[in-house]
């Protein structure tokens, strides 16, 4: 017991001492605290690097007792994933520097549809990454007293706690949010190491468990390929975390990673290396490749020990992760094993609790953008000090309880929404990225380049397809009409009163309310300028259409400014096409009274 404890309170103070801490000058960079590498590793990672709570378990429960042993064809497609999808947001970073994830992509290289289509996908996508995360937490909360198979309304009560929660978290700020995070992840690898130790040290000593219930058989090899399949799918949830940071990279700080400037001094050869990971773009780079290598090892190591052990998600009333544990620290005759177990589940809860934190970052850089192009009212808009767009973290909130009340608490309803709205996104970047490399590479580049992002738009599209098909029965149809509902729902907002938007608009919103300087900013403006475009062409179309039936609906908005084209949105005087609209309007002329008296401190 002694030892245990002693070796949680050393756990925690290394943790704590590498944990990041933002200064007063940091809380105020671009109006707000921008994060540095280890922050973005918290915020950006943490649902991630929680996947290992429940995309392995997903994925070894998707197949018959008889194909489990064959489950590591399923980890080679998913390891296989990681990398094809890891280098190409890793490159997409160097295109696109500002952050915008496949938003940004798609309306730069596929238009404005594309682009809606992505944005709305995206919000359903983060919504559910907070439903899927703290869902699992509640898993991992009751496999500690072996009551995975409680009655629901627990799982509901427990999920929207953890919600609230993480709500009050995101809420004080990102640079806390942070600390507390990287914190807990720390803890956590620690124990994860020792964990795994205790798995090696008992593969010969604890016998795997019997389950007699559990001896269903696969009928065909056709039947044995579309399980090994579907497994895949299951296991491959985990990739949101690329879009994640691609997507929030205007909340990193724009300066090499600690271990980029003592590259630079001391192997000065490497510099290609150093070059790739400097700057806010490497700092993302660092993060991505931190997803594949991670993916890639614990779902082997999961995998392996679940084989051997003959555990999953449901045995002993447990999930994979929690047996795994129970083996790893108390089977093992670990000293203070049972206190360990019992915190490396609570601290489980917490881990996937705070996976949400990625899903809120996102959420806001998401928000203000959908606000500005016309999708969300402009009172979502609101900016605290610190520079959290608080509104949209407690719209999704409270969405998010209301889908864990609908799902009735169950982890695996929740995911078939979650999985669609990852691999959607990733297909669009693809696919941007193609047309961007057959614009700007020649030569080698080129034909490298289109070779890596055709297999990477083959292969999402085939996932994509993948997560409806393979989850049909869990309500893989409803995810379409879903999906559908949000789309045609997204065009009729934009096409309404409430999605139109002036210059004078866009500009306040961007500017003014939502405190957005520098190329982002500008980037922004641009997209909302083709969004309004986009609109007035809609209805023109839809005014065409009435009069095939004789009725006639004139436009009632002039032809918006034309936004010009992406490279353009920096001029030579560092203005942009918006500002120098608004500079280029007639002055207001001042009202009765003449203009008002300026204080003089004479």
């Amino acid at each position: 017991m002694v030892v245990a404890i002693l070796l949680l309170v050393v756990f925690f103070v290394i943790s704590f001492k590498i944990s990041p801490k933002e200064s007063q000058n940091d809380e105020h960079v671009h109006g707000a605290g921008q994060v540095g590498l280890i922050a973005a590793v918290a915020l950006f990672g943490v649902d991630y690097f929680t996947s290992y709570f429940y995309a392995t378990g997903e994925m070894m429960s998707a197949l018959p007792a008889d194909l489990k042993p064959y489950a590591y064809f399923a980890v080679v497609v998913i390891i296989l994933a990681n990398v094809v999808f890891g280098g190409l947001y890793m490159y997409a970073l160097g295109v696109f520097s500002d952050g915008g994830g496949a938003f940004t992509a798609a309306m730069r290289y596929l238009g404005a549809s594309i682009s809606l289509i992505v944005a709305v996908v995206l919000i359903q996508d983060y919504i559910f990454t907070i439903v899927v995360s703290t869902l699992s937490g509640v898993d991992q909360l009751l496999s500690i007293t072996n009551s995975y198979a409680i009655d629901w309304y627990w799982h509901f009560l427990i999920g929207a706690s953890l919600v609230g929660i993480t709500w009050v978290i995101t809420i004080r700020g990102r640079g806390e949010s942070a600390r507390i995070v990287f914190t807990s992840l720390g803890i956590f690898l620690l124990m994860t190491i020792t964990m795994a130790a205790g798995l090696f040290f008992s593969k010969d000593t604890v016998p795997a468990v019997v389950d007699a219930a559990s001896q269903a058989e696969v009928g065909s090899l056709w039947s044995a390929v579309l399980h090994m399949i579907a497994a895949s799918m299951k296991g491959l949830v985990a990739l949101t975390g690329l879009e994640a940071i691609s997507n929030g990279l205007q909340f990193v700080i724009d300066e090499d990673p600690g271990f980029v400037k003592w590259g630079k001094k001391h192997l000065a050869k490497l510099d290609f290396i150093w070059h790739f990971y400097s700057g806010k773009t490497g700092i993302g780079r660092t993060v991505q490749s931190s997803f594949i290598i991670y993916g890639a090892v614990t779902t082997l190591l999961l995998t392996y020990f679940s084989i051997h052990f003959n555990v999953f998600d449901g045995t002993n009333g447990r999930s994979l992760v929690g047996n795994l544990a129970y083996i790893g620290f108390v089977l093992s005759n670990f000293p203070g094993g049972t206190i360990l177990y019992w915190a490396y589940q609570i601290l489980a809860v917490m881990l996937l609790s705070f996976a949400s934190l990625t899903a809120y970052q996102d959420l806001q850089a998401m928000a203000w953008r959908n606000v500005a192009i016309g999708e969300i009212p402009e009172t979502v808009v609101y900016r605290n000090p610190k520079g959290t767009f608080t509104r949209p973290v407690t719209a999704a909130a409270i969405a998010a309880i209301i889908i864990q009340l609908l799902v009735r608490g169950k982890t695996s309803a929740a995911v078939p929404y979650y999985g669609v709205g990852v691999f959607l996104p990733i297909a669009a970047m693809s696919l941007a990225m193609r047309e961007h490399i057959k614009l700007t590479a020649v030569g080698k580049a080129r034909t490298w380049g289109l070779i890596g992002t055709t297999t990477a738009t083959a292969l999402s599209v085939f996932i994509f397809i993948g997560q409806i098909t393979s989850k049909w029965e869990e309500g893989g149809w409803v995810v379409l009409i879903s999906l559908a509902v949000l789309i045609i729902m997204a065009h009729v907002l934009l096409i309404s009163p409430f999605g139109h938007r002036t210059p004078v608009d866009i500009h306040r919103i961007i500017r003014e309310k939502s405190r957005i300087e520098g190329k982002m900013g500008n980037i922004v403006e641009w997209q909302s300028i083709k969004f309004q475009e986009y609109r007035y062409q809609l209805l023109i179309l839809i005014s065409q259409f009435w009069e095939l039936f004789g009725v006639r609906r004139p436009v009632r908005y002039d032809r918006p400014l034309d936004p010009g084209t992406f490279e353009n949105i920096h001029t030579e005087d560092d203005s942009t096409l918006l500002s120098q609209y608004l500079e280029s309007l007639p002055k207001e002329e001042p009202k009765v009274g003449g203009h008002a008296k300026e204080s003089s401190d004479k």
